[in-house]
């Protein structure tokens, strides 16, 4: 069974925590945020904070995206983090590293939910965050994986996604664990991630690779194909012109965003009031690229984005 993520900790070890990441906060300069976001840190008023949300790069803004449709009235943090990435290819030690580190930066800002939209950091790191982490996580495996199972008539299922995410067997084992009898085939796709941050999602080169990469999954008759990775949306078109109209494609972004929403009305922490809510961008390099790509995920939202130091 697939770990639960809202577990709590004691309060000596939320205030070790706290501490360093107000440290860390600190060394990485001002942070610079909309005066609600402060206002709600301020007052303690637990529904008007923001929710955090991290990715190894750029591709999370797929679930940020879906977040912003299905709770147009919370505040985001996004965090990117680009001069590490990507985490597909990095041991499980350095993924947990750096997961963690993503976090404390996210809980100084006073977040009351943390999103894990990496499907490597979810697959490798999920429990680790979930154990030393005051609010409450939500990873992009589980939602995923229950949006496959339900979209599946047949059970045959594949799963696409970084070689870190594909072999941990997080998917696998979450699918399994709704529907013990599904046929599930995998496929790490690393090529994919460098054409979506090209751009090239829509052409000759990515249809070729994309049919290259589901000539198996398409062999062994899926009805359903899951996208393990933030960045794979973008080429939805692809996917779906390679395997025809009869395989399903889920996105785990949209589940995830259903996720938030269900876990924000049952903890009440959903905000009131019907304002829009505000979205502010960090990254750990070259924030004018992650500006111009981050657009092709998200459109104009990505106005500015502010570096910090690692």
């Amino acid at each position: 069974m697939a770990k639960r993520v809202d577990d709590t900790v004691s309060a000596a070890g939320l205030r070790r925590r706290s501490l360093s990441a107000a440290t860390i906060a600190a060394a990485n300069g001002r942070v610079i945020a909309r005066p609600r976001v402060a206002r709600a840190v301020a007052t303690g008023d637990s529904r008007a904070r923001p929710i955090g949300v991290f990715d190894s790069g750029i591709g999370g803004l797929t679930v940020l995206k879906e977040l912003i449709a299905l709770l147009p009235g919370e505040d985001f943090i996004y965090l990117g983090d680009t001069a590490r990435l990507p985490y597909g290819t990095k041991s499980n030690e350095v993924i947990v590293r750096y997961s963690r580190e993503n976090t404390e930066f996210l809980l100084a800002k006073g977040i009351k939910l943390l999103v894990v939209a990496c499907n490597t950091s979810s697959a490798v790191a999920l429990g680790e965050i979930a154990s030393h982490t005051m609010v409450p996580v939500i990873g992009v495996i589980e939602p995923g994986a229950r949006a496959a199972v339900k979209a599946s008539r047949t059970g045959k299922i594949g799963v696409i996604g970084t070689e870190a995410t594909i072999a941990s067997g997080a998917y696998t084992r979450a699918i399994q664990s709704l529907r013990p009898r599904a046929e599930i085939y995998t496929r790490a796709c690393p090529l994919l991630v460098p054409l979506v941050e090209e751009g090239w999602t829509d052409n000759e080169i990515a249809e070729q690779t994309v049919a290259h990469y589901l000539e198996s999954l398409k062999a062994s008759g899926i009805d359903t194909l899951l996208l393990g990775c933030t960045h794979y949306p973008l080429l939805r078109g692809v996917f779906e012109r390679v395997l025809g109209a009869r395989v399903k494609i889920v996105d785990s972004a949209v589940a995830t965003a259903a996720a938030v929403r269900e876990k924000l009305a049952a903890l009440k922490l959903k905000r009131r009031g019907g304002a829009a809510g505000a979205q502010s961008f960090f990254v750990t390099e070259t924030p004018d690229r992650f500006v111009r790509v981050g657009r092709r995920f998200i459109g104009p939202r990505v106005e500015s984005a502010v570096r910090i130091e690692r």
